[in-house]
């Protein structure tokens, strides 16, 4: 979508600010690979760090109002015109992992919630065996 100063942005999520669930880069990578594979793909945009110690999953707003998921952190975005440019991402140093035009418009947070969960017993598990 183009605005009227030229540049180009996604849709919001129904027209609200968005929040953003961020975890560690290890657990994030293996959630995205689980939202990736399941029986219906839904996964929206996923910004990392320029270091790539954490990524951060777009979810609609409201979302960090009642997450408790250990070892992230919900960010609530409201109010502070928090908007997805699709030729750089929003965060000073980031990346895309998954820009927006090439996933949903945001992750479900009780979908995310189950794939962050799966996430941390799958490396719990590869670290017991080492």
């Amino acid at each position: 979508m183009e605005t009227a100063d030229g540049s180009h942005t996604t849709a919001q999520h129904g027209g609200d600010e968005l929040d953003l669930v961020t975890v560690p880069a290890r657990q994030g990578l293996e959630a995205v690979d689980i939202l990736r594979r399941g029986a219906t793909p839904s996964v929206g945009p996923v910004l990392h760090d320029g270091s790539c110690h954490t990524l951060g999953f777009l979810v609609p707003p409201g979302t960090a109002e009642g997450w408790d998921v250990p070892g992230s952190a919900c960010t609530r975005t409201s109010g502070r015109g928090f908007r997805i440019p699709v030729e750089e991402p929003p965060v000073t140093g980031t990346g895309w992992l998954l820009p927006p035009e090439a996933s949903d418009p945001v992750t479900d947070p009780a979908v995310l919630r189950a794939a962050l969960g799966e996430a941390a017993r799958l490396i719990e598990a590869a670290d017991r065996c080492r």
